[in-house]
């Protein structure tokens, strides 16, 4: 059974079903052929989030020093 998510191209925006295989992998856009890493966009907004997150206790925690 071959498992898809949807990733939007960075080139043209189209909307693009992505075997989760190819994750981390460097694919192309079927419709512009532009090239991009495939990644699930929802991790990495979670990832990025929780990044951003503990930057901003760092800085408060320095400000309270």
């Amino acid at each position: 059974m071959v498992t898809y998510y949807s990733q939007s191209c960075p080139v043209c925006g189209r909307t693009l079903q992505v075997r989760v295989q190819y994750l981390g992998r460097q694919i192309s856009c079927r419709h512009c052929h532009g090239e991009f890493t495939a990644a699930d966009s929802t991790n990495l907004k979670t990832a990025s989030s929780t990044r951003l997150m503990r930057r901003v206790d760092e800085l408060l925690d320095i400000g309270n020093d």
